[in-house]
């Protein structure tokens, strides 16, 4: 069996898109994973299943849109590829708080950054399926704008540490 998680995107995030995680949580047993838990009230999601990636995010996606009415983006890593988001963090001096990943269901294009906008102390690098943005004075007051990561969901480096950890903790049993 292989442990994912699953990030869903704009879910209980300023009042829009409530999904109860127990409600996430039934919904992923009905699709047949195992070992399901969530993490923190945001879409956060790791189990285990033999099914691919691939095949995961369609169940997962196709549950969610009957369930909410409309599509829901969900963007699915394996336990491994989890850990080396967290290992590549090209911040990693930098507090986990104000470090995101935001992840992508592919490659950000190699021009992508060039395209920012509203730029100001923020850094960013690109990652495999990622783009790393480490937001020196926080989140709060950023206007920053990446038009490749408009179909992408961020994730601060603690939340991605702790959800590797979980995936982890599966792959381990």
């Amino acid at each position: 069996m292989t442990a994912f998680v699953a990030l869903l995107r704009a879910v209980n995030v300023g009042g829009t898109g409530k999904l109860p995680m127990a409600t996430l949580k039934s919904l992923c047993v009905d699709c047949g994973f195992a070992d399901v838990a969530t993490y923190i009230a945001s879409g956060n999601v790791v189990f285990t299943t033999r099914k691919s990636e691939s095949a995961v995010q369609k169940a997962l996606a196709a549950a969610l849109a009957d369930y909410a009415g409309k599509p829901v983006g969900v963007l699915v890593r394996t336990a491994a590829e989890m850990a080396g988001v967290l290992a590549c963090n090209p911040f990693a001096q930098a507090p986990a708080n104000r470090v995101v990943a935001i992840f992508l269901d592919a490659p950000p294009p190699a021009d992508c950054l060039t395209k920012a906008s509203h730029v100001r102390d923020e850094q960013f690098a690109l990652g495999a399926r990622e783009i790393y943005v480490h937001y020196g004075d926080g989140m709060a007051d950023s206007r920053l704008r990446i038009p490749a990561a408009a179909a992408g969901t961020a994730r601060n480096l603690n939340t991605v540490a702790r959800l590797a950890q979980m995936a982890a903790a599966l792959e381990s049993r």
